[in-house]
């Protein structure tokens, strides 16, 4: 199957501005943990919340170009997050005090798997055929 190269560009964009989002979520989360000696799931949790407002706000604009219903567009992402959230905090959770495996790495999977997942649940469920549609493309 070709992709578009429209496609790829949006792909790379939203690679971009992620990065930029996880140098919020990894800044908050290092401040959390390390200077607010939070335990890891409350830095996690609040690292995160900061990241995916950050996120939605300038994908929204710059990546999807989407004049889509807001409240209905950030519903979906919400929805998105109440599966991912708990699963990614209680497994990070578990991965850190059970089998003792470093803050930092458990971060960077969940970073990961999180960057994927979000990816293709706001392309192709929270916006699908809404792209493009602001009028600034």
């Amino acid at each position: 199957m070709k992709i578009e190269k429209k496609e790829w560009i949006r792909s790379l964009k939203f690679l971009f501005f992620s990065i930029s989002a996880g140098l919020i979520q990894i800044a908050s989360f290092t401040l959390l943990l390390e200077i607010c000696h939070l335990p890891y799931w409350a830095s996690y949790l609040i690292s995160l919340v900061l990241s995916v407002v950050y996120n939605f706000t300038i994908n929204r604009k710059f990546t999807f170009h989407s004049a889509a219903n807001v409240p209905k567009a950030m519903l979906k992402v919400f929805l998105y997050y109440c599966v991912f959230t708990p699963v990614s905090t209680l497994g990070g959770k578990y991965l850190v005090n059970q089998l003792g495996w470093n803050e930092y790495l458990v971060e960077a999977i969940s970073m990961v798997t999180n960057f994927v997942t979000e990816f293709l649940f706001t392309r192709f469920v929270v916006y699908g055929k809404q792209v493009d549609n602001d009028g600034t493309v």
